[in-house]
């Protein structure tokens, strides 16, 4: 795994690991290729991610609003190490939460439009230091509309944070302020990523398998 832009990026050729090296549950041994981020890995990104945040953001209020519903595990996770931080550190960041959530895709593909759930919630924001976190950010577009909202509402900084940010030839350009792990073009579960619902209660983030997009098509 090489490193580039202070970004740990996954080439397009990572093998990864074989499923039966981790603890994977049974019920979902045939949908997976392989494993790609063990959580381990993930969970020891996500407090480096922690104190990047806090050093750039302490001393503000700030606002973190959730991407649901992919984003509560890494929202979650990424919280703790900021309020184990706040408690241990000079510096702390003083925390409220709030949630939306976006849809925009259908089985595994990303649709042209973006559903906003909760969307006129976001004037409560007018004014406020916002932190957005997000599990994936893939062609850029979902985030590019909900900051567009946000920024109707005028609220005085936002910044985003996402676990993943997916390389593919759709992308708009778009890149968060913190960024977990740089990721090839594939269809990711795990971790709260999803498929059509299944697979949030895996722990690892995995490649899913053909047979399994079938599987469990809506």
């Amino acid at each position: 795994m090489a490193e580039f832009g202070r970004v740990p990026q996954i080439p397009d050729d990572e093998k990864g690991y074989e499923l039966d090296l981790f603890c994977v549950p049974k019920h979902y041994e045939e949908d997976l290729d392989r494993v790609i981020i063990p959580h381990g890995l993930i969970m020891d990104r996500t407090e480096r991610l922690a104190r990047d945040i806090v050093r750039d953001m302490g001393g503000h209020h700030i606002v973190a609003l959730c991407v649901l519903k992919g984003g509560y595990k890494f929202f979650s996770d990424l919280l703790d190490y900021i309020k184990a931080l706040n408690q241990n550190c000079d510096k702390s960041v003083p925390l409220t939460v709030d949630f939306i959530r976006l849809k925009s895709y259908c089985n595994d593909q990303s649709t042209n439009s973006v559903k906003v759930i909760g969307g006129d919630e976001l004037s409560t924001l007018t004014g406020k230091n916002v932190l957005i976190v997000e599990d994936i950010v893939e062609t850029g577009r979902t985030m590019e509309t909900l900051l567009s909202l946000l920024s109707e509402c005028n609220p005085k900084m936002v910044k985003v944070v996402s676990l993943l940010v997916k390389r593919t030839p759709r992308g708009s350009g778009y890149r968060p302020d913190y960024m977990g792990f740089e990721v090839p073009d594939w269809f990711l579960v795990g971790y709260a990523l999803d498929y059509n619902e299944y697979f949030r209660d895996l722990g690892h983030i995995c490649i899913l398998n053909e047979k399994a997009k079938v599987k469990y098509k809506v």
